[in-house]
């Protein structure tokens, strides 16, 4: 199938009340309008992606930049015929084309390819749905033997068809030679004085071309973003159907309604995720992980049977099998632990490459640095790493142990087996199995008083 997809981005969006372009306000960690452009791009075929902006449209260009996308401008909002005719002189000659709208994100691509099935037999298909309240919504007006002969918009519409609860969504699929054809012939004789693409629908009638109708597995994927409530509900449904997505795969959640993906996550079987979690960019849990609460994990890939214990923040890491994290631990980009590891409660990596079973449990921070095996890292360590221009590397050897309250002052060697006692700062390089002992020698002075007040 030849597919040109033209999506229709150009109003202003101003019942969100927001200098930010509607289609460009994220949803599920992404703008609302990527949704759209990811399940056109799911689609079979050759398949090319026209953009109608107009309203903001630099910002919708920047924040779309690297997407394979042919944008076209609508300097003015002339209705949603307009649109579609400024991105017509890219539509292939032979080709299907189907339109979409940038702020209903979460149509699916299974229904995307009904629709374009039904257009590659000659035919228009048109995306509709039954509401209980369809206040607002072009009506879909039939004949007497049930043909779609018509779409009345709700401003325009008579009192019987206003009661009439099948209503256009406004995607539909049709071949582009209809369209060529169609778009020059409508009219702005309407309440808004726009050009209506749903006039197409009466055109196609008139032509004879068979108009098939078919509606939605859910309502949800034909709902739209009008204002920032709808725009939660969207939010809350989409978090809903990942939470269900995973616990089908064998992941256990806690509360399925305090799990927020806004990326994607991969999770393997037996894993635990507890509440107020938070999912960012593309995530790997293997089988057995356990997340605790309030935790934030983001481009990161977890190891089997670790542990993330609560209040922790994980991004840009690699962790292994069997480590435990946290509680209250914060892994930056560049953190590699490995396995059997241990990462205490306030301690901060960076940059680090941690060897498998060593420790750095309490109060530490260990930035630019290389660990070996079964290293114990004391409480209130520091890796000094940034001299104020430069970072600089910090390696510790397998077996090592650093005392409590030590300062690596970076770039330093600690040997393997080496020994810092606690309370040093260390400058030079340590050799294996040396102890180091860098602080100042204690002095104790009797009769010594505290300054006093002046009065």
């Amino acid at each position: 199938m030849n597919i040109d997809v033209i999506i229709l981005a150009a109003g202003q969006g101003s019942r969100m009340k927001s200098a930010l372009p509607k289609v460009i306000h994220p949803l599920g960690g992404k703008p609302m309008v990527q949704h759209v452009i990811d399940s056109a791009g799911r689609l079979p075929g050759e398949v090319r992606r026209h953009l109608v902006i107009g309203h903001g449209a630099d910002r919708v260009r920047e924040a779309l930049a690297s997407q394979p996308l042919q944008f076209a401008l609508q300097a003015e909002q002339l209705g949603t015929g307009h649109a579609v005719a400024q991105a017509m002189p890219g539509v292939v000659e032979d080709s299907i084309v189907l339109v979409l709208y940038g702020d209903v994100p979460l149509i699916r691509s299974e229904t995307l390819e009904a629709l374009c099935h039904i257009a590659a037999r000659d035919r228009l298909g048109l995306l509709t749905v039954r509401l209980a309240d369809p206040t607002g919504y072009g009506r879909i007006v039939r004949n007497d033997v049930g043909d779609v002969v018509a779409i009345v918009e709700h401003k325009d519409a008579s009192e019987a068809q206003r009661a009439i609860d099948e209503v256009n969504t406004g995607i539909m699929a049709l071949p582009a030679r209809y369209l060529r054809e169609w778009l020059p012939q409508l009219r702005a004789e309407n309440a808004q004085g726009e050009y209506y693409l749903t006039d197409v629908i009466a055109l196609a009638a008139q032509s004879g071309v068979r108009i098939e109708a078919i509606q939605p597995a859910r309502e949800q994927e034909v709902q739209g973003v009008n204002n920032r409530v709808q725009l939660a509900e969207l939010e809350r449904w989409y978090q809903r159907q990942q939470a269900e997505q995973l616990m089908t795969a064998g992941v256990t959640l806690a509360d399925p309604a305090r799990v927020d993906i806004r990326g994607t996550l991969t999770a393997g079987s037996d894993c635990f995720i507890d509440i107020n979690t938070i999912f960012e960019g593309d995530v790997t849990l293997a089988a057995g992980v356990v997340i605790g609460a309030n935790c934030i994990i983001r481009n990161s890939e977890i190891g089997a049977g670790t542990r993330i214990e609560p209040n922790s923040v994980v991004e840009g890491a690699r962790v292994a099998d069997g480590v435990t994290v946290g509680p209250f631990a914060r892994l930056r980009p560049g953190t590699e632990l490995a396995a059997g590891a241990r990462i205490g409660n306030f301690v901060e990596t960076k940059k680090a490459q941690i060897g498998a079973g060593s420790k750095v449990n309490h109060l530490s921070y260990v930035g630019d640095a290389r660990i070996g095996k079964g290293v114990n890292v004391g409480a209130g360590t520091i890796t000094c790493n940034y001299d104020g221009v430069n970072k600089s590397l910090t390696e510790i050897g397998d077996g090592a142990f650093i005392g409590s309250n030590s300062a690596l002052v970076a770039p330093v060697s600690i040997g393997a087996g080496a020994t810092v006692g606690a309370g040093s700062t260390v400058t030079k390089p340590v050799g294996d199995d040396e102890l180091a002992v860098a602080r100042g020698r204690q002095s104790n002075i009797s009769g010594w008083k505290r300054p006093q007040k002046r009065s």
